[in-house]
């Protein structure tokens, strides 16, 4: 019976320890890994430390972002107990001070809490007076820790380009977005030893690599010259949005890029989408005629035309291919040279120059300029443009494109083609990126790339870049678009203090959606130049979309922004003048005396022959004193275009060139406009060739219309009609004649006329016109 007992107890004895056992084996076999992290979650708390952020620097290294400490609020649910509620509402009353931030109110706090029992965020990256709030609330398992947040020092400057980040310290738009992965760098960890009352016993921490620093294109400074006048602009335009890109002719590199309306990256949660939106690399246009250099560069280029080629305008209107195109409201003109025609930006003569070049060449330079295809700026979301493929166009295309309509481009692309223009003829790539780097300001090997000027281009070029024209027709074109600025549509709305300029207005109507129709009320204005002329050190290009339709020209809304800003940035670039300095109340009467209207006809003089006279104090009997009806030989028409150019340029025999219809098809109007281009008009040295071939008699009959008088040494008064002021004065000057001008523009009459024999040192009177 005994024995029986033993055995009993023996056996229940195996049975125990089998099942402690297997309890044991179960435990600390199979579900090991599970109790060795419940004890780690229970004795020790792990926090992923952030990376700082790199840091964005203009090219003087300025910070435009940078990456500060700021306190965060989180929990720990498991200490808070039965109070989550009350505490919420306690929580929620100091941190929730934005109604739009639904993670900072109540009931989104109260969910966090319950969801977690060891972590929840309270509220991130706030005040120091908020802090300083909670921490007086004295709560149980509230705590405080440290974060990394964005900061842009400046606010709005350079928004669209430098972009935002979230909450997380992920780049959400402009650069921040595009090199989000450089910028961000590696995250760290900590690991903290608690005791059972959750007091920290000790720490392990691996340190976070910080991300890569950005040294941007852009100077400070320049961006905030573009983005005043951009505020000031919008202000006076009341447009819906506008664009200002400064750039470096001779690199590609971006000097400063403006987007109004804005935002304030500190602040992102309240900006709209179409804030967010960088409109200068994201949205497309109609350029108009800020596209026509384009159209004259390739005429030029194949030696379709010079810029003397005389272009039919066709008294501003043409049929192609059914549709008639219209050159603007004013003054419209019948032959024009080429140089001219660009000047007052006529739309016939564009799409007849373009005719000339034809579809294939024209679509090969306009590629060549960049348009229709991404020009691998370091921002994203940047577009092609809109540009049909050569095999889609069709009859009307060559009736558009060259006049810059069925084409849509962006800032950047249009400031990228006159730079490629302004720097000889190579296109660069636009860039605003300078380097990538890992060392910091005040690190020796990190030097300022401060802007100088350079007139000549890299001797390394980068990827992409390629030469669109020659070195002549680059030279050739500069010269055309100073004449926009000197007597074209831009006459008296760009005129620097002590430097040349040259530029394209453009002034584009926009499509209405309602009717999918050219809008008679919306327009894009826009002005692309640069300057100096000789030696480009800025191109600038101007967008305003829909300007109050009083100043919808690109000479009124968007051309004065050029005038202002690139005076600025010159001064401050410190770029030699190449033009005598004006005084302020000289520069004043000016401004008075040229108000920006495009297309606005001239003052008018009555009598030149009296003034001619008065200032050359001649007496009453002396034959040279005759009335405007008799003293000019060759009166200009209103058009500035007679049926018969050689009569308008000077009362010399010439060939007289046949009028050229209006073609009503692109195949006849490319016919047509292959004819070759009539003779040119005579020079003051030919005329004084023909003078000593063929001398005057002693005693000569006056011609008619004009006087000629043989007595004294005497010169032959050139013909100066059609002709710049500047031009005016240069040939008047090699032969021995003074100018006293009148208005601005083109010379449109003279006195005494071209032909009439005057002594040296006589003051020709020339009435000047736009």
């Amino acid at each position: 019976m005994r024995r029986l007992r033993v055995i009993n107890v023996i056996i229940l004895f195996l049975c125990w320890a089998i099942i402690i056992g297997g309890r044991l084996f179960w435990v600390q076999i199979v579900r090991h890994q599970e109790f060795v992290e419940r004890a780690a979650r229970q004795q020790q708390r792990t926090f992923e430390v952030a990376p700082r952020r790199g840091v964005l620097y203009d090219r003087n290294l300025h910070e435009l972002a940078m990456t500060v400490l700021v306190d965060s609020i989180y929990a720990v649910p498991s200490e808070i107990g039965a109070d989550r509620e009350a505490d919420a509402v306690l929580l929620s009353r100091i941190v929730h001070t934005d109604p739009t931030d639904g993670f900072t109110a109540q009931q989104q706090i109260l969910a966090r809490l319950n969801a977690s029992r060891n972590f929840a965020w309270i509220a991130r990256k706030q005040d120091p007076a908020i802090i300083a709030k909670v921490k007086a609330l004295n709560l149980k398992g509230i705590y405080v820790q440290k974060e990394f947040k964005r900061f842009y020092p400046d606010n709005r400057i350079a928004a669209q380009v430098l972009g935002y980040v979230g909450i997380d310290d992920n780049g959400l738009g402009g650069l921040e977005e595009n090199f989000d992965e450089d910028l961000h760098g590696t995250p760290g960890r900590m690991l903290t030893a608690l005791d059972a009352r959750r007091h920290v016993l000790g720490s392990e921490e691996r340190e976070p690599l910080p991300g890569e620093n950005l040294v941007l294109t852009l100077d400070e400074n320049i961006q905030f010259m573009a983005e005043k006048a951009l505020d000031l602009n919008m202000e006076r335009t009341k447009a819906q949005s506008g664009t200002v890109v400064v750039q470096d002719p001779h690199t590609g590199q971006i000097l400063a890029l403006a987007v109004r309306p804005t935002f304030n990256p500190n602040d992102f949660r309240h900006a709209t989408t179409d804030l967010l939106k960088d409109h200068a690399v994201s949205d497309v246009y109609e350029p108009g005629s800020t596209f026509k250099p384009v159209t004259y560069a390739a005429a030029l280029e194949e030696k379709d035309i010079t810029p003397d080629s005389m272009v039919d305008c066709g008294g501003g209107a043409l049929s192609v291919a059914g549709h008639t195109v219209h050159d603007a409201p004013g003054e419209h003109y019948g032959l024009l040279p080429a140089w001219k025609a660009l000047a007052v930006s006529s739309n016939v003569c564009a799409i007849r120059v373009g005719a000339r070049v034809g579809p294939d060449q024209l679509y090969k330079y306009i590629r060549a300029f960049g348009f229709g295809g991404r020009t691998g700026i370091e921002l994203p979301a940047e577009t092609r443009g809109l540009l049909e493929p050569l095999k889609h166009w069709g009859p009307a295309t060559m009736g558009a494109v060259p006049m810059g309509q069925e084409i849509a481009v962006t800032p950047i692309q249009i400031v990228t083609m006159v730079s490629t223009i302004a720097d000889g003829g190579v296109y660069l790539p636009p860039h605003i990126l300078l380097e990538s780097t890992d060392e910091m300001k005040g690190d020796p090997r990190l030097k300022p790339a401060a802007f100088h000027p350079e007139n000549e281009l890299p001797s390394h070029l980068p990827d992409g870049a390629h030469r669109v024209v020659s070195e002549l027709t680059a030279a050739q074109m500069r010269k055309m678009m100073q004449d926009v600025v000197l007597m074209g549509t831009a006459h008296g709305a760009v005129h620097l203090n002590g430097y040349s300029a040259a530029g394209k207005t453009g002034t584009a109507q926009k499509i209405d959606p309602r009717t999918h129709t050219y809008s008679k009320v919306n327009f894009v204005a826009s002005f692309v130049g640069f300057a100096p002329v000789n030696n480009p050190a800025i191109t600038i290009a101007v967008v305003m979309d829909s300007p109050q339709h009083s100043m919808h020209f690109g000479a009124e809304a968007s051309a004065p922004v050029f005038h202002d800003l690139a005076q600025q940035i010159l001064e401050y670039l410190g770029v030699p003048h190449d033009e005598e300095l004006r005084p302020a109340d000289q520069i004043a009467k000016s401004q008075d005396k040229e108000p920006v209207v495009e297309d606005e006809p001239a003052e008018h003089i009555d009598d030149l022959g009296s003034l001619f006279a008065e200032v050359n104090n001649l007496p009453a009997d002396d034959p040279l004193r005759a009335s405007q009806s008799t003293a000019t030989a060759a009166p200009v028409s209103k058009t500035d275009s007679p049926e018969d150019p050689a009569k308008a340029v000077a009362p010399v025999p010439v060939a007289p060139t046949p009028d050229q219809p209006h073609p009503s098809s692109t195949a006849a109007l490319a016919e047509t406009l292959k004819q070759p281009p009539p003779p040119a008009p005579p020079t003051p040295a030919t005329i004084a060739q023909a003078q000593a071939a063929n001398p005057p008699s002693p005693t000569p009959a006056p011609a008619k219309g004009s006087v000629t008088v043989a007595s004294g040494k005497r010169v032959p008064v050139p013909s100066f009609v059609g002709e710049p002021v500047r031009k005016v004065i240069e040939q008047a000057g090699n032969i021995g004649l003074g100018v006293q001008v009148l208005g601005t523009g083109i010379a449109r009459e003279q006195a005494p006329a071209a032909g009439t024999l005057v002594p040296e040192g006589t003051q020709v009177i020339v009435q000047f016109g736009r």
